[in-house]
C-alpha cells in the first residue's frame, strides 16, 4: 500500500555522510517535529535526476527554507557513497541532506517502489515522488506519473505548496 497524506512515515534507518564517514541516521531524528521537504529520485547521476530534479530544490533552497520549512532531503535506494559524491557534484553540500536508502527499507515500506521494470543491472528502483513531512506525518505528496518528468514532483510544485 502507498503511503498518503495524514500517514506517519514509517521507521527506518537511513545512511548518510558524516564527517568521519557513512553513520546512520533514523526517521525520527530526521521527521521529528520538523518540517521537512522530502523528495526522491530513481537514479542519481541519470539525466533527469541530475539535470532537472536535484537542481530545482538546489536553487530554491533558500526560497523554500524561507517558506518555515526547516530542512530538505532527497532520498534514493543507492549507497551513501554514491550519495555523497552525488552531493559534492552538484554542489548541493548544506543545502539538501542526502539519504541512502540502500536496502531499500524505507522506500518499500513507503509502497513507493517502482513497478516498471528496470535496464538489467540496476536492480530496485524509487518512484520520483516529493512531499511536505510536518513532525513525521505527510501533509502534502506528489508522486511522478510520467517517466522523466518533474512536473508533478519538482521544487516548483513543492514551493505551490508552501
Amino acid at each position: 500500500m502507498t503511503i498518503a497524506v495524514g500517514d506517519r512515515l514509517p521507521q527506518a534507518t537511513l545512511r548518510i555522510m558524516g564527517e568521519n564517514g557513512p553513520q546512520t541516521i533514523t526517521t525520527p531524528e530526521i521527521f521529528a517535529g520538523k518540517k521537512i521537504v522530502l523528495f526522491a529520485v530513481p537514479i542519481p547521476f541519470s539525466p533527469t535526476c541530475h539535470r532537472n530534479h536535484l537542481p530545482g530544490f538546489v536553487e530554491q533552497s533558500e526560497t523554500i527554507k524561507a517558506r518555515g520549512v526547516d530542512a530538505i532531503a532527497v532520498v534514493a535506494i543507492n549507497d551513501v557513497w554514491v550519495m555523497d559524491a552525488w552531493a559534492k557534484a552538484s554542489k548541493a553540500e548544506g543545502k539538501i541532506l542526502f539519504l541512502a536508502d540502500a536496502s531499500a527499507e524505507f522506500t518499500k515500506a513507503m509502497g513507493l517502489v517502482a513497478t516498471l521494470t528496470p535496464p538489467p543491472g540496476l536492480g530496485l528502483l524509487s518512484k520520483r515522488w516529493s512531499m511536505i513531512v510536518e513532525d513525521g506525518v505527510v501533509r502534502k505528496l506528489n508522486i511522478e506519473e510520467k517517466a522523466g518528468t518533474t512536473e508533478m514532483s519538482g521544487a516548483a510544485r513543492i514551493l505551490e505548496q508552501l
